[in-house]
């Protein structure tokens, strides 16, 4: 593969913040969050998922999600804030918090969707579309779970995915991120799906969120790189899983992405050694392991590999 083939920038859309902590059981300090975030951006991140307007009985973690939201969207105006949401109370008390582009989460699995959401794809699309209705204003990227695989059901037809895109496109979706939310996708697998979906969907925006749990994360990125993919969602230390998915472990992790982008020569606008120091707070502030290679790994910054 020749470099000249590659994107030349590529976009870091850091999820630490909603995905990374929110399987944490400990109570994570909303100063610590804050502070978090304060690294991140000094680093250069220019987008994050910073929360999830979720119950707090489902996801205790987040239930500090309009705190969040209002630290960065007034400490940072320019950073681009999203959060995901379950249903139409989520979207209001993300508008209400002042975020402008919300992810909306269905499954491309139905009964992770009843797991994850309790309800059916169906119910899901109707809601979308009572969103998009009642919050014109709001953009709203469809945030599509298992697509490449289920811990219930296994495989994923294609076109299941294709036509749930098709459905939430109708009701009101703008963009889309196409999630391995359990980390079992392979790279020709990634790239199969991806020759189909843009001959589908040639003009929708259109991000990736590979979870690492198999240690293909990289892998998968490069190949959807390959593909002309641009916007990756990723989570410092490798941190993250979702709550109602047996065995998923965590997403593929920011510094290591970066890494391996830096190395390539593709631009992200994002200071590794500084994005270093974010996950160095992480591991000072919050007790968890992070499986992320250069979260402990020597970076090497003296050479030029």
């Amino acid at each position: 593969m020749r470099a000249e083939v590659l994107p030349k920038i590529v976009r870091i859309r850091d999820i630490t913040l909603r995905d990374g902590f929110q399987n944490i059981k400990e109570w994570i300090p909303s100063e610590t969050k804050e502070e978090v975030v304060d690294a991140l951006v000094a680093a250069g991140v220019a987008s994050v998922e910073a929360t999830s307007f979720v119950s707090p009985r489902a996801i205790p973690q987040l239930a500090d999600a309009d705190r969040i939201a209002r630290y960065i969207l007034e400490k940072y105006p320019r950073v681009e804030v999203l959060a995901l949401v379950p249903n139409m109370r989520g979207a209001q008390n993300a508008a209400n918090a002042g975020i402008s582009a919300v992810s909306y989460n269905i499954s491309a699995s139905e009964p992770h969707n009843k797991a994850n959401i309790n309800r059916t794809q169906a119910e899901s699309l109707a809601d979308l579309a009572g969103i998009s209705g009642a919050l014109p204003d709001l953009a709203i990227n469809l945030s599509m779970s298992m697509v490449f695989g289920c811990p219930f059901i296994g495989k994923i037809p294609l076109d299941s995915v294709l036509q749930l895109t098709k459905e939430a496109c109708k009701r009101g979706a703008s963009s889309v991120t196409l999630c391995d939310t359990i980390g079992v996708a392979n790279p020709l697998q990634v790239q199969a799906l991806l020759e189909v979906f843009r001959a589908e969907f040639p003009e929708l925006p259109l991000s990736l969120h590979m979870h690492d749990t198999h240690g293909m994360g990289l892998a998968n990125i490069f190949a959807a790189l390959q593909m002309g993919v641009t916007t990756f969602e990723t989570a410092a230390g490798g941190l993250g899983g979702c709550p109602f998915a047996p065995g998923a472990a965590g997403n593929t992790s920011s510094e290591d992405a970066l890494n391996m982008l830096n190395r390539m020569g593709i631009a992200t606008g994002v200071d590794l050694p500084k994005f270093l120091e974010a996950v160095a707070v992480i591991k000072q502030k919050i007790p968890v392991p992070l499986p992320g290679r250069l979260a402990a790994a020597r970076p090497y910054f003296e050479f030029d590999f």
